[in-house]
């Protein structure tokens, strides 16, 4: 006698309460763009400017510790990250320290600098900052519109995509997923003051990627079971679909 954990014959009535889903989604999307313009979005040093300073010493590079000697420093939002390179010599550590645009100044002061190093110099004596510079807001600014015409400009590749492969009913559908997903994610770090950098913008891509992956998918079965099956009604053969997926 074998254990079975769900029925041979399991069917789930997606469709019973859309209408209910629907306006819960429509709550949040509201809810998010809201929040998105009352709020904003607590931009990182990607998009709000300020200075990359490129540390190199012999010492291996430990984050936590240059993080915790530079706060006391005040310096607000600061990104360390090891770099690595094998044209790098063996006692060759590189370290890339990230600062954020001080208040009525595009970069930190050339006296704050030297308190920087001079502070470095106590965990790792001998590091030195080969190259130090700024990204003023002018830049970020650009930055920001380069980002945000990315992600509308592959929506509206996915939208001429599904048009084209399936029909234009499919293309509004996949694309208000799209946007709805996007929507919500950008709203989730609003609400919450999460740091929303270049990372993001790649993490926003990706949803879109992998939500037309899945729409591919999906729509490709529905359109067979459209031929297959024309006395059904949609949300019939829509809970059908998502039955034998």
């Amino acid at each position: 006698m074998r254990l079975r954990l769900v029925k041979e014959h399991t069917t789930f009535n997606f469709f019973k309460m859309w209408k209910m889903w629907i306006g819960v989604s429509a709550v949040f999307v509201v809810l998010s763009i809201v929040s998105t313009v009352i709020m904003g979005l607590n931009f990182g040093i990607d998009f709000k400017g300020g200075t990359t300073i490129r540390a190199e010493s012999s010492m291996p590079v430990d984050v936590a510790t240059y993080r915790a000697a530079i706060e006391p420093l005040g310096l607000g939002d600061i990104s360390i990250a090891e770099v690595f390179d094998p044209s790098f010599r063996v006692d060759q550590h590189v370290a890339q320290i990230r600062i954020q645009a001080q208040e009525g100044q595009e970069s930190i002061a050339s006296d704050m600098v030297v308190r920087l190093e001079a502070v470095l110099q106590d965990i790792a004596p001998g590091i030195t900052f080969p190259s130090v510079e700024s990204v003023g807001p002018k830049v970020s600014g650009e930055l920001i519109q380069s980002a945000a015409l990315a992600v509308v400009i592959a929506i509206a590749v996915v939208l001429i995509y599904i048009w084209l492969r399936f029909e234009w009913q499919f293309a509004v559908g996949a694309v208000g997923a799209l946007v709805h997903d996007i929507i919500l994610t950008i709203g989730v770090f609003s609400a919450l003051q999460i740091k929303f950098d270049l990372a993001i913008i790649a993490a926003l891509l990706t949803i879109v990627g992998y939500s037309l992956n899945d729409t591919v998918v999906v729509f490709d079965r529905v359109r067979e079971n459209l031929r297959r099956y024309k006395q059904k009604n949609l949300s019939e053969l829509l809970n059908y679909q998502s039955t034998k997926l």
